[in-house]
């Protein structure tokens, strides 16, 4: 295949994934968060422990931005920032006890918005979609 045209496939999926993420988050967020501290707590969910220089380049914040966020989400008891043990200037972001417990609210939102969108699917459909995510996990986002 023809490198350009298999990239422009990849832009096209990517601006899907995108618009999909919107959908399937829409409702998700608690409205005691902003969205941009939901999008954090998102990532800090999949990827814990993250460090605040991390968070500020996936989710593309300035990092006095982020650690601006983070301070409220540490106020809001959504957080914990644990120490290095071998070098105490770097911290590394988990969620909370109440922190998991809101993402886990939130998560179950998104599932209810995922299997309605694949209701319809059979199982050959199903099995297609977990091989195409398991190669795109492996050979493009890993």
């Amino acid at each position: 295949m023809d490198k350009n045209a298999l990239f422009n496939k990849c832009i096209a999926l990517l601006t899907s994934v995108h618009r999909v993420t919107h959908e399937l988050t829409q409702n998700a967020k608690s409205d005691s968060i902003t969205p941009v501290q939901y999008k954090i707590l998102e990532y800090i969910t999949v990827s814990q422990p993250v460090t605040p220089s991390e968070i500020s380049d996936c989710q593309h914040i300035s990092l006095p931005n982020t650690s601006r966020e983070l301070k409220k989400l540490s106020e809001k008891n959504l957080i914990e920032k644990l120490s290095d043990s071998e070098d105490r200037r770097k911290q590394y972001i988990c969620l909370s006890k109440e922190g998991e417990t809101m993402m886990n609210k939130s998560f179950a939102t998104v599932e209810l918005h995922f299997l309605n969108r694949i209701k319809n699917a059979s199982q050959e459909d199903l099995d297609d979609i977990d091989r195409a995510l398991d190669i795109l996990q492996t050979k493009l986002f890993y």
